[in-house]
């Protein structure tokens, strides 16, 4: 069984403003993970923009991200979908390039069950890959069904390769059940950065390290915070965390907005938020590909303050990047000329 611990990055996708994909800005991307000392990054999960990239886009960001890595940080695939032919498509050239495990999100809009997500979708997988680590990813919240803890512990009972979970779906107690029916030797892996340190910290569900969206920004926080947990470093992670926080919130942005009808809740998800940061900060990114659009000025403004926050604050979290991409953080994070375009009109 391989053991995941740590941070492993779930990589954006960065475009040209054309939308094509940016493959100089994706080496670039990729060497500043490595350099900032991630165990792994996801190649093409839904911060990625998995669902629109198409199939040949998807094959070459994950080939190039694994050529990019060198064998200096591990490559996960992400290769999952609403079918399972495509999947296993997908992970048929995850192997064929010489990585060696892949990340399932659970099947979205056509909505099978738990017993269906573990017997036509897992299952075929896990058993025509075995040399393959086949990690599901749970996130009932974007696919709108869920795999259950019972049916992810007789995947794991049964077959070696599943042996680590993406935990994104919210609930304490369902991280609670996976561990208790999954066993001490089973790995658990935070999806939502906001709950690393609380999953990693609760000892009845031991989680082992998170597949972060903020790693994107802070790789090396956010794998100092991991490291601190695992080597029981609490004070010091706990530090961290709360210094972390205000990248953690900015994940998902949501906003009230005025429209002529009265207002209403715009939700800008992720990766839109980390995206525009990026672009304010000047690292590798571009625009989302549509149907994802632009923020709101109020959305922007949420994402600044709690930028700033943190460069004001704890400005060692986001040193990397000045020295990195060779950029004015002040400038970038102050000056209006360094966001124009990023915000509906």
């Amino acid at each position: 069984m391989t053991a995941f611990s740590g941070c492993y990055t779930a990589l954006i996708t960065p475009m040209t403003k054309i939308n094509e994909v940016d493959y100089e800005g994706l080496h670039r991307l990729v060497d500043f993970q490595i350099e900032e000392g991630v165990n792994g990054i996801l190649a093409v999960g839904t911060t990625g923009e998995s669902p629109t990239l198409d199939w040949n886009e998807h094959n070459k960001v994950t080939e190039r991200i694994h050529e990019y890595a060198a064998g200096k940080c591990q490559t996960i695939a992400g290769t999952g979908s609403n079918s399972t032919q495509e999947a296993i498509e997908g992970t048929a050239h995850a192997q064929h390039v010489g990585i060696r495990c892949v990340l399932l999100v659970d099947p979205y809009y056509n909505g099978p069950s738990s017993l269906e997500i573990r017997r036509e979708y897992i299952e075929p997988i896990a058993r025509k890959f075995p040399e393959i680590q086949v990690i599901p990813y749970i996130i009932p919240g974007r696919t709108g069904t869920q795999l259950l803890p019972q049916d992810l512990a007789i995947l794991h009972q049964e077959y070696k390769n599943v042996s680590t979970v993406k935990e994104a779906t919210g609930n304490l107690e369902n991280m609670r059940l996976t561990r208790k029916l999954c066993g001490a030797d089973f790995n658990i892996l935070s999806g939502d950065d906001d709950k690393t340190y609380t999953m990693m910290t609760t000892p009845e569900i031991a989680a082992s390290g998170v597949i972060s969206v903020v790693s994107n920004i802070a790789p090396r926080a956010v794998q100092d915070m991991t490291q601190y947990i695992l080597n029981q470093k609490m004070e010091e992670a706990r530090n961290l965390n709360e210094a972390l926080q205000p990248l953690f919130d900015m994940v998902t942005v949501k906003t009230q907005e005025e429209t002529p009808f009265g207002p209403v809740t715009c939700k800008a998800r992720n990766p839109l938020a980390c995206k525009t940061l990026m672009n304010v900060l000047g690292m590798p990114s571009g625009p989302c590909r549509r149907p994802l659009g632009k923020m709101t000025r109020r959305g922007l403004e949420v994402v600044l303050a709690n930028a700033r926050r943190v460069y004001e604050k704890d400005p060692e979290i986001l040193a990397p990047i000045e020295d990195f991409f060779d950029v004015s953080l002040q400038e970038r994070l102050y000056n209006e000329r360094f966001w124009q375009g990023l915000t509906y009109a």
